[in-house]
């Protein structure tokens, strides 16, 4: 049996979680948050105490890393961390913080990616993160490079916190996306950069409903559905 795959990349903030839950439901795929894995692992690295940009540090981590993905009875992406479920944990300002760190340094990318390759092998799946189209999936069915402006994204991502109990002042949260697309963009570890082959959509200014919109009809034309 051959199954269907969308790659989602994009930079913080662009609203490629929401997008891709939404696009997943519509099309009977299942939903594959690549972030929250790496977010698991900068919890595991802040719970012990380790540097997030300490590569050797958390690169010590990763044998005895008990990092996994379920899907609860709400259909929804799971992270657990041995038998605790740690999906709220990771949300935390500060562990996107690590997870950005972690995320840079070579051997835990390569740790974590039979973990992505193996949900495509048996699922249809929309994966979304920063190299998902270039280096995960570089076979993917679909790629999708999402993207808004810097503004925007950190006026989405500041109403979030805000909405959860956790505020922060726009300018920090939006200074916070500048520095994290200056990581993602230059680190040495598969960067974030569009697949020559993927379709760039441009969310800036519009609605959610417009935004998944856009986004569904895109893909379905790709699918040829």
């Amino acid at each position: 049996m051959s199954f269907r795959s969308i790659a989602v990349d994009g930079p913080s903030g662009a609203g490629k979680s929401t997008m891709a839950k939404r696009l997943a439901e519509a099309l009977g795929f299942i939903y594959v948050d690549t972030g929250a894995i790496y977010r698991t692992l900068g919890l595991l690295a802040c719970r012990q105490g380790v540097a997030p940009d300490d590569a050797a540090a958390v690169t010590a981590l990763l044998p005895d890393a008990d990092i996994r993905l379920r899907y609860g009875s709400d259909g929804l992406q799971h992270m657990y961390l041995g038998s605790e479920d740690v999906t709220e944990s990771i949300r935390r300002p500060e562990i996107s913080k690590y997870a950005s760190s972690v995320s840079a340094i070579p051997a835990v990318r390569a740790f974590l990616l039979n973990m992505q390759r193996d949900l495509a092998r048996t699922h249809d799946v929309i994966m979304d993160g920063r190299d998902i189209g270039t280096v995960v999936l570089p076979a993917a069915d679909v790629k999708i490079f999402l993207t808004a402006s810097a503004e925007d994204r950190a006026r989405r991502r500041h109403a979030e916190l805000a909405a959860k109990g956790l505020p922060d002042c726009y300018e920090t949260v939006l200074a916070d996306i500048i520095e994290r697309d200056r990581k993602d963009t230059t680190r040495a570890a598969a960067p974030l950069q569009q697949a020559e082959d993927a379709i760039a959509v441009d969310t800036t200014g519009l609605s959610l409903q417009e935004s998944f919109d856009a986004l569904l009809e895109t893909i379905r034309r790709k699918l040829g559905q």
